[in-house]
C-alpha cells in the first residue's frame, strides 16, 4: 500500500448568533470548550504553546501545538498527528459570527485519508452545532460524549 500526505482541506462552518469575542473566548478557555468539547485542558491557549485536551469518556488525548492565535478572528494549532486546524471568526453583524473551521495534512493510504476527512468534517461540525447550542440557548447538549456512547472507557 502507499501511504502519502494529502493536500486535502475539509471545512465545517456555522453562523453562530453571538459576537466574535465571545465565540473565539468559547475556543480559547477551556473553562468554556469543556462544555460543548473536550472534557479537560491543561489550560488556556496561548500561541506559541502547546495544550493537552482530553476526552475522559474516550480515555484518549490530544497535545496540540498553538501556531497563531489572532484576538477574535483566528486560531491556528497543528494537532499531534501532524495535521493542522484554523479556526476563523468573521463579525456578520454586532451579534452574528461565522466560524469556518478547516482541517488539513491528512496522512496515510487514500482510504486512510478519506476516512480520517470524513470523521474530520462530521467531528468539527458537531462541536459547532454544541457551541451553537451552549452560546445562543445555554444548553449543553453533550454531543461528544453520547456520539459513541458504546466506547466510553
Amino acid at each position: 500500500m502507499t501511504t502519502f500526505n494529502s493536500d486535502l482541506v475539509v471545512k465545517a462552518e456555522m453562523l453562530i448568533r453571538k459576537p466574535a469575542s465571545q465565540v473565539y473566548e468559547a475556543f480559547v478557555d477551556p473553562a468554556v470548550t469543556t462544555k460543548f468539547w473536550f472534557t479537560k485542558s491543561s489550560g488556556r491557549l496561548e500561541s506559541g504553546q502547546h495544550a493537552t485536551w482530553e476526552w475522559e469518556m474516550y480515555g484518549v488525548a490530544d497535545r496540540i501545538y498553538v501556531e497563531a492565535l489572532e484576538a477574535n478572528k483566528r486560531i491556528r494549532i497543528v494537532s499531534s498527528d501532524g495535521t493542522k486546524v484554523e479556526w476563523t471568526f468573521t463579525a456578520r453583524a454586532e451579534d452574528q459570527t461565522h466560524v469556518v473551521i478547516t482541517n488539513a495534512g491528512f496522512a496515510g493510504t487514500g482510504d486512510e485519508i478519506v476516512n480520517q476527512a470524513i470523521d474530520s468534517m462530521g467531528g468539527y461540525t458537531m462541536v459547532l452545532c454544541g457551541l451553537k447550542a451552549l452560546l445562543e440557548h445555554n444548553i449543553e447538549l453533550n454531543l461528544v460524549a453520547d456520539k459513541a456512547p458504546d466506547f466510553h472507557v
